[in-house]
């Protein structure tokens, strides 16, 4: 009988219950021995729907404390990411840490650092390197496919869609930024690692909190995560609006984003512009190729699996080979370190060199 890669999951909310639980599910290589959660009735609720999960708590350090637990999952929001990763580190376990590493670059490092001390294995959960069509596109220009891409242009933008407004989502010191690091990580983060490790020379850029300056007065027709939302007595000091351009040594790239802005339209899209092809990526499904040569347009038919299974599968066989991949946090420091970059010139209203 194959062994079991026994792990802890620390956070059972929204990316656990949509995205890693379905995804366990599916792997027979894994025991889930802990479910935890500091509201107990959400662990619960996991235990209760996958009935593989051996052991409710509400105290993550249970888990870190058994010497069965090989490798832990943590889930919980933005802020913990760094205490928690850093105590499952130092208690011997593999880490697999959602996006983003955390709420700063500095910490990000010492994350790194930790996890190569120790000699374990951390993860990130840039789930989109594991997509289909950016391991697509990735091979393509690896391949020559598009010649020299010379600039990419990503929108990351909708209509009055603040998440959770005046709650964890929009409240700096809890999630460190707002559309940026909670959209714009998976966008530049995606575009960095087609280009093939894209290293940053320097960028500028400008944020806006505009569109529910007055929280009771903001207008919306739906909202993701309106249990977090605290409208009546929250806080909202993250941006809603963000525009920059960034010099990499590889491509510049320029780019909009917006959780809300007063055009009714969903513009969630990446553009690489080569000088022998181009192409545009719609997030989260297929792209179309142009073909400067025949000025053909190719629309690949392909299979796009789940993103998350591909991510989970690729960490536990991480773990169990010591071989990092793709997402190891050595090879997304450069997307953490852009992130911290383009808040600072948001900030400073001046361009900064990396």
């Amino acid at each position: 009988m194959e062994n079991k890669t026994v792990i802890a999951v620390i956070g059972c909310g929204r990316i656990a219950q949509n995205a890693h639980f379905p995804a366990f599910a599916q792997m027979d290589n894994v025991r889930i021995k802990y479910a935890c959660d500091l509201i107990e009735e959400k662990a619960q609720k996991m235990k209760e729907k996958y009935p593989a999960v051996e052991n409710v708590i509400t105290d993550y350090k249970v888990a870190l404390a058994d010497p069965e637990v090989d490798a832990v999952y943590v889930l919980t929001p933005n802020y913990a990411h760094y205490t928690v990763t850093m105590d499952a580190l130092k208690a011997g376990k593999h880490v697999f840490c959602e996006k983003p590493i955390t709420v700063n670059y500095a910490l990000s490092k010492e994350m790194a650092e930790e996890a190569e001390k120790q000699g374990k294995i951390l993860n990130i959960g840039v789930c989109n390197r594991y997509h289909k069509s950016v391991e697509m596109l990735e091979q393509l220009n690896r391949e020559g496919k598009f010649g020299n891409i010379y600039h990419v242009y990503c929108s990351f933008r909708s209509f009055r869609s603040i998440p959770g407004l005046g709650g964890d989502f929009t409240t700096k010191s809890q999630s460190g930024g707002g559309v940026l690091i909670d959209w714009g990580v998976h966008f530049l983060d995606l575009i960095l690692y087609i280009l093939g490790g894209a290293k940053l020379k320097n960028l500028t850029c400008d944020a806006y909190c505009e569109m529910a300056k007055d929280m009771k007065a903001y207008k919306y027709e739906n909202m993701w995560a309106e249990d977090t939302a605290d409208i009546e007595n929250g806080t909202n000091d993250v941006d809603d609006f963000i525009s920059g351009h960034i010099r990499t040594d590889k491509a510049s790239i320029s780019f909009n984003g917006a959780w809300a802005q007063n055009i009714k339209k969903n513009e969630m899209f990446i553009d690489f512009l080569g000088d022998k092809c181009g192409a545009r990526l719609t997030y989260g499904g297929k792209f179309e190729i142009y073909d400067g040569a025949t000025l053909e347009t190719i629309q690949p038919e392909y299979d796009i699996p789940d993103m998350y299974l591909c991510e989970d599968r690729a960490f536990v066989e991480s773990v169990n080979t010591g071989e990092k991949n793709r997402s190891n946090i050595e090879n997304i420091l450069e997307s953490a370190k852009l992130l911290d970059a383009l808040y600072q010139s948001a900030e400073k209203k001046q361009e900064i060199a990396l």
